[in-house]
């Protein structure tokens, strides 16, 4: 069973407020089933997009499931460009971007 990603997105955040790191939709998507990508912003000019992995958008135990949508970390101007190209292929996506310094959120990657 798959929530509105509305819902999942405010629940993301909420957590991420309970862990002390502030957080931001950058992009608001459909709100039924728009596909969220998530920035790691480590404050230092250096941001790390994630995305939904190919194949089960969750593992076996229910946790959300992503991966590097770039291996290399991005600047500013670098991750606005990549947004864009993503938002031009599905205009329904969400963007939720999250200050973590030291980069210990735990988002699982495959």
């Amino acid at each position: 069973m798959s929530i509105k990603s509305e819902i999942w997105v405010q629940a993301f955040l909420r957590r991420c407020f309970a862990h002390g790191h502030y957080g931001a939709v950058l992009r608001k998507g459909a709100a039924e089933a728009g596909a969220i990508y998530v920035v790691i912003n480590r404050l230092d000019g250096r941001n790390f997009l994630y995305g939904p992995p190919p194949g089960p958008a969750y593992d076996e135990i229910g946790e959300k499931r992503w991966e590097l949508v770039r291996p290399d970390a991005l600047d500013p101007l670098a991750l606005q460009a990549a947004i864009a190209s993503l938002a031009r292929i599905d205009p329904d996506i969400w963007v939720v971007e999250i200050e973590d310094r030291d980069g210990g959120l735990a988002l699982k990657s495959v």
